[in-house]
């Protein structure tokens, strides 16, 4: 049954799509800006509080008369904002890999130099020996400063050190359809190029949500970027059931970069209290340039029924923590758990899905900005450094 409704919708998708004419595409092309302006939630970062947003790619979005087109326009329309949590929900074959999801290096600017600040264990990064305080010195034999120039040249805007850290993150993940050429330096050696695939090449659907093990007199909790699968909460449950009375529980969140649902990281927070409790500031711009008054909200977590653990919690984190993890660390930080490891991926705030009008093409970017009950932005979190 439900084969054959998922290729009733499919066959419905390739219908519309068909009867639709390239002036269809070019409007929903042209409409990006306009929904971005209205809803996107960190304007602020930008001159006159815009999307910056000139008239080369204005002269593009009336040339779109295709999907494919749509989406290339769409992709490079939200690549302006040099955020991370801005994507599309569609891709093509050679579009620009994910950063943090299919990333394995987080790059900082530091002066002249593009630092290596953390690689993913266990991807070809880390398997090709690059390492933390390393520099990358070229992508695809061209340097790194004049590819990070030309990135943003295409677009039509000037490099900034923020937009100069974000093309060097993307570039180095390079098109998710080839492989990466990537010049690395380290120290006053002469920089060393590897040949690596991108991170679309594995298959990780046979992991399972979560592993568990007794370590040191813990009980070790590594969530798989599983955040957004329902199956996590069973999982986790089972693993907690296992837990001694007053046991020290470690969560591992290094390795959630794809975000989730608010219903897996209440079912996991919900553990940890006995009564509700606050965990998360919500702000909605939007709101108030529409109508002058400002929204905000503050989200609890409820205990559940039957599960409640009293012993101390330990989360570790890292640049693969984004989104929904990051969410997850603040409210353990909120409710005194101890958060430590390195600087989370400070993907902003929380992200909507919009459907393109004509096309139902979906575009995603964050529309809420969120913040520790302390009051601080989540993306500036900074956790405590590793007890050993």
């Amino acid at each position: 049954m439900l084969g054959s409704m998922m290729l009733a919708a499919a066959a419905m998708l390739q219908a519309h799509q068909s009867s639709l004419t390239p002036a269809d595409y070019a409007a929903d092309a042209r409409s990006i800006e306009s929904l971005i302006n209205a809803n996107y939630a960190y304007l602020e970062r930008f001159p006159g509080g815009k999307m910056p947003i000139g008239e080369k790619l204005r002269a593009e979005a009336a040339a779109v008369d295709s999907r494919d087109a749509l989406i290339r326009y769409a992709e490079r329309a939200l690549t302006v904002l040099a955020d991370h949590h801005a994507i599309t929900g569609s891709s093509l074959k050679d579009s620009w890999g994910l950063v943090p999801s299919y990333s394995d290096l987080w790059i900082e600017k530091r002066g002249t130099d593009y630092a290596i600040t953390a690689v993913r264990p266990d991807t070809p990064a880390s398997k090709a020996g690059i390492a933390p305080g390393d520099r990358l010195t070229a992508v695809g034999g061209f340097a790194i400063g004049a590819a990070v120039e030309g990135f943003w040249t295409d677009l039509d805007l000037p490099v900034t050190p923020e937009r100069a850290a974000f093309a060097a993150r993307v570039l180095a993940i390079g098109r998710r359809s080839v492989p990466r050429s990537l010049s690395v330096a380290r120290g006053g050696a002469p920089p060393r190029t590897s040949e690596l695939p991108n991170l679309y090449y594995r298959d990780l659907l046979d992991r399972p949500v979560l592993s568990a093990i007794e370590q040191r007199d813990a009980l070790w909790i590594r969530v798989n970027d599983s955040l957004g699968n329902d199956r996590t909460i069973a999982a986790f449950d089972a693993a907690m059931e296992r837990a001694q009375p007053r046991q020290r529980i470690i969560i591992d969140l290094t390795d959630t970069p794809g975000g989730g649902n608010t219903s897996v990281a209440r079912a996991i927070l919900g553990w940890f209290v006995a009564k509700p409790t606050q965990y998360q500031v919500h702000n909605l711009p939007a709101e108030e340039r529409q109508t002058g008054i400002a929204r905000q909200w503050i989200e609890q977590v409820l205990p559940r029924p039957g599960k409640l653990h009293g012993g101390p919690v330990t989360v570790r984190v890292g640049r693969w923590t984004g989104s929904m993890g990051e969410g997850l660390a603040i409210a353990f930080d909120a409710i005194g758990a101890r958060v430590e490891g390195d600087r989370m991926a400070g993907l902003l705030g929380a992200i909507h899905d919009y459907p393109l009008e004509k096309s139902g093409l979906v575009i995603k970017f964050p529309t809420e900005r969120l913040f520790h009950v302390n009051g601080t932005p989540r993306e500036r979190f900074e956790p405590k450094p590793i007890r050993r």
